[in-house]
């Protein structure tokens, strides 16, 4: 399965100790990140992941890509409700693609436990028909 993960500045370190936690999960998946989160989650588990520009950037924009190209399984996207990126439009699209092509998003912490959950029991599968 290929798994997107974002993070927003304030929840950066909670996405490191969630892929610690969820290290053995995540290992036998391919894992895609904007650039600033992908390279602080490989500081600290030695996971590979594949890295887009940092969201501001662009990042967003080429996860939102690899959605529309029904190329990821799932995200795990860990926003700041309460502080809004300037390049929000940006934020705002991803969850937008995801609700377009039932593509499953967790938006925080208590969501992304679930489907990491999902993920290991093999709840997620029905993804591979689709691509």
């Amino acid at each position: 399965m290929n798994v997107g993960l974002i993070a927003h500045d304030s929840k950066k370190k909670l996405m490191q100790n969630f892929c610690i936690a969820y290290r053995g999960v995540l290992s036998r998946n391919e894992l895609y990140a904007t650039g600033t989160t992908g390279r602080l989650i490989e500081e600290v588990t030695n996971l590979h992941i594949h890295k887009f520009l940092a969201g501001h950037l662009g990042g967003q924009q080429q996860m939102a890509a690899q959605i529309a190209n029904n190329d990821l399984d799932m995200i795990i996207f860990l926003r700041d409700p309460q502080h809004p990126a300037p390049h929000e439009p940006d934020v705002n699209n991803v969850v937008k693609l995801c609700d377009t092509y039932n593509i499953p998003l967790a938006t925080n912490i208590a969501t992304a436990e679930l489907l990491i959950r999902a993920l290991e029991n093999g709840d997620l599968e029905w993804r591979e028909s689709k691509n």
